[in-house]
């Protein structure tokens, strides 16, 4: 067989693996290259998530854990009743729920896989209220929820390790794999809940989270109110330029979700009427 053969052959074959390896994202409906199994994913974050809280304070603050729980929960069952209604019950396989508050100034909060979420004690001043809460943690969970972290998990893999699987990056370099993991989904991070991913998967989490916070019973206007107090915590903080960063200005942010409002508020009308 020739090398020209051979060549051709090696790149129908990396063709079928993408393209076998494309999948939706719930709601949006956009195609995202994803080679990390979900059962990989949940199982890592299940180890680290574990670690995290064994390393780090969690609040003892009674009423602000029970919050962060209660608005938790509301989110988790508006999350479940749109898969279920979407027949997209089997992207929730494996999860275990898990709301936690730790003692953190940072303003920052995250959903790793398998619906494993913190929110930093730094975050609530801005958030001010539950409606605000929801905002975040609807957000952060979308995040999860569309793969967002698994995309860009599998973008550091083709990057990083040159295409190497998951299985082999962790026995070869597992602490690099580790840190590739962390990264996907904003741990550790000093820049707010914006840092670890690009401004579309941004736009989607905003969007898929004001869906969610609103069958939640929470108003989705709640969103702009909140993003307008983020940009005033920020005026005094570092920030590039839109085009260098890797999510959407203050200002841009507040008016995509200002369109996205009218496709929220039917769920949150239908979720009035249930209530």
């Amino acid at each position: 067989m020739s090398k020209a053969i051979r060549l051709r052959l090696v790149v129908l074959c990396c063709l079928v693996l993408l393209l076998s390896s494309c999948s939706q994202v719930a709601i949006t409906g956009r195609k995202q290259l994803n080679l990390v199994p979900s059962f990989v994913m949940n199982s890592l974050s299940f180890q680290s998530y574990g670690e995290f809280l064994s390393q780090n304070k969690v609040s003892s603050n009674t009423q602000q854990i029970q919050m962060v729980q209660r608005v938790g929960s509301r989110v988790q069952k508006a999350v479940e009743q749109y898969c279920a209604e979407n027949n997209l019950s089997s992207q929730l396989q494996g999860y275990q729920w898990e709301f936690n508050l730790v003692e953190d100034p940072s303003v920052n909060a995250w959903c790793m896989p398998g619906g494993k979420v913190v929110v930093y004690t730094g975050l609530l001043p801005v958030t001010k209220d539950e409606a605000g809460l929801a905002v975040v943690m609807g957000h952060e969970i979308a995040h999860a929820i569309a793969k967002h972290g698994a995309e860009r998990m599998t973008h550091g893999l083709i990057v990083e390790f040159g295409g190497m699987a998951l299985s082999e990056a962790l026995a070869k370099k597992p602490e690099q794999t580790r840190n590739l993991f962390m990264k996907s989904y904003g741990v550790g991070t000093q820049y707010g809940v914006l840092l670890p991913y690009s401004r579309v998967q941004e736009n989607e989490a905003d969007r898929m989270g004001l869906i969610f916070m609103a069958m939640a019973g929470y108003d989705p206007h709640e969103a702009i109110s909140f993003w307008e107090r983020m940009s005033a915590a920020n005026r005094n903080a570092p920030s590039p330029p839109e085009i260098l960063s890797t999510h959407p200005a203050d200002a841009t942010r507040i008016r995509n979700i200002k369109s996205l409002i009218p496709e929220a508020m039917q769920y949150y009308r239908a979720a009035q009427t249930i209530r």
